[in-house]
């Protein structure tokens, strides 16, 4: 479970640019909830997604996980029980580093480093066996630089290594805004697959409504550091985009765009 309690955020304190962002914000995830959020831009979606997971200090207030204190927990550490995947495909993996490395890396997250090998030769047959739940080959490529992969390819595997190791909260940071239609489709498949098989909290900030509304069991838009709607899972079937897309314009016309 995941618990914001009385956030306050202001960016550029004390200056021309100063910006209060969230204000005595509060907000609850229920253990194995897959949230959807969306919002316009400077709504403080990824802002939000930044304070969960240690990105960002908050000015006051609590964050609680499995109901404990996380806000003295440095950003690292929180790494532990989190998983994350970005919009960029290239900030989960290491374009220099093999497959087969990279799993490995992702494989000993959380654990302590020494003086030994990082690829554990032992593991390789269930690194292959994970990369082929992708149903994109690369099983047969771990010996292949990363940065030599498609961008799809790339945020499967960025999506496979977050949830290698066990953890309790995924996070998606537009995890699909990069990609082509159909990639974006296949990723969306597959983090569902993930979710549902791993049993994770989840929450995904994602601009697709299409998306908000067929994934996920709640959903939640946000606009200027406030959650204006919140939708469970019996109410989202009964909406359409169209009417997200209402909210969504009316918005932009209030703010003279």
């Amino acid at each position: 479970m995941i618990r914001l309690e009385h956030i306050d955020k202001t960016y550029n304190p004390h200056t021309v640019n100063e910006m209060q962002l969230f204000s005595d914000f509060n907000l609850e995830v229920k253990d194995k909830e897959f949230v959807s959020i969306i919002g316009s831009n400077g709504s403080g979606k990824t802002s939000l997604l930044n304070i969960i997971c240690g990105s960002i200090p908050i000015d006051s207030g609590d964050i609680i996980i499995n109901n404990e204190s996380i806000n003295k927990l440095s950003e690292f550490r929180r790494y532990k029980k989190i998983g994350r995947v970005y919009q960029n495909p290239a900030m989960g993996t290491c374009a220099n580093m093999t497959i087969l490395e990279n799993m490995s890396l992702a494989d000993n997250k959380g654990r302590i480093f020494d003086l030994k090998w990082g690829t554990n030769r032992k593991r390789i047959n269930f690194y292959k066996e994970q990369l082929a739940q992708l149903n994109l080959g690369l099983e047969d490529k771990l010996s292949v630089k990363v940065g030599l992969l498609s961008g799809g390819q790339r945020q499967a595997m960025a999506l496979l290594m977050s949830t290698m190791t066990p953890i309790d909260i995924l996070i998606l940071d537009e995890h699909t805004a990069a990609l082509d239609p159909k990639t974006a489709e296949i990723i969306m498949e597959l983090t569902d697959k993930v979710v549902k098989e791993k049993h994770l909290t989840t929450i995904m900030v994602t601009h697709n409504l299409m998306y908000a509304l067929n994934y996920g069991n709640r959903l939640i838009m946000m606009h200027e550091g406030k959650a204006i709607m919140d939708m469970d899972s019996d109410e989202k079937t009964s909406v359409a985009v169209d009417d997200i897309l209402d909210v969504f314009n009316r918005i932009s016309i209030e703010r003279g765009n």
